[in-house]
């Protein structure tokens, strides 16, 4: 869940406080022009029949995303929206998010749009797994509808935030829509679109927001869920674990050891 409302501080005027600046299709075409005119000077000197270039191939077509289909987390009835104020601006922010998970229940993204009070740009920021380039970006687009697109922020060992600033009429769209997809590069430059399913934005968004008792019961039940996955996961990992009970590990009876007198 992206809970962290002081984290807005980083998208007032659209803009994010860490701004890359990656700009290779410039330096390729510079190095490409010089190695045109110093590669072959003799030619300048002498004069030349020009000849007609050779035809340009056929530019192969793109190849289609990889789509991920992706659920809403099992402990999650539905999307939650959490309101607070600002303390840096005295506005108040909003913002509906849900997390999603594989179909094995196994974390993979979470999803969130900020609604600030008085502010016609939104944003729409995700967490999303590790493991992608970071310098393409993030794009995302509401089912076949136009695409929208950001840049990450900053990574964290649970993932990298990316965060993409929108106006009014794309919000209009993604609560209007039926899955939004969220698209990546993986570290072979293959397209990746996270196919999430939007069922019930409209209504948190609009709706009033989560009680913050109901929050913090919800993300207590959450962290019990995940300690539980954890030592599960740590229990098939260590085959010595598996005799283990709240932490003490059963005794070995010694085959050496003398019998117990009656």
């Amino acid at each position: 869940m992206i809970s962290d409302i002081d984290a807005l501080d980083s998208v007032q005027d659209g803009k994010l406080l860490m701004k890359f600046v990656v700009d290779f299709i410039k330096i390729s075409a510079f190095s490409t022009l010089i190695i045109l005119f110093m590669g072959d000077s003799s030619g300048f000197a002498q004069s030349k029949q020009p000849t007609k270039p050779p035809a340009a191939a056929p530019a192969a077509p793109a190849a289609a995303p990889t789509i991920v289909q992706v659920k809403p987390e099992p402990s999650q009835a539905t999307w939650l929206k959490v309101c607070g104020d600002d303390q840096n601006t005295k506005k108040k922010i909003c913002y509906t998010t849900r997390d999603f998970v594989s179909e094995q229940n196994q974390p993979v993204l979470a999803v969130a749009v900020y609604d600030i009070q008085g502010d016609p740009q939104k944003v729409v920021r995700f967490l999303m797994p590790l493991g992608f380039i970071l310098a393409p970006g993030v794009r995302f687009n509401v089912d076949k509808g136009a695409g929208y697109g950001g840049k990450f922020g900053i990574c964290f060992p649970v993932g990298c935030y990316a965060e993409v600033a929108v106006k009014e009429d794309a919000v209009q769209a993604i609560k209007k829509g039926t899955s939004l997809f969220v698209s990546v590069q993986n570290q072979f430059a293959r397209e990746v679109a996270f196919q999430v399913p939007m069922e019930g934005f409209a209504k948190a968004f609009d709706g009033p927001p989560v009680d913050p008792a109901v929050l913090a019961a919800q993300q207590q039940k959450l962290q019990e869920q995940m300690k539980k996955q954890a030592e599960e996961m740590r229990k098939k990992m260590d085959p010595n674990a598996q005799g283990t009970t709240n932490g003490a590990a059963t005794p070995t009876p010694d085959p050496n050891a003398a019998p117990k007198q009656p």
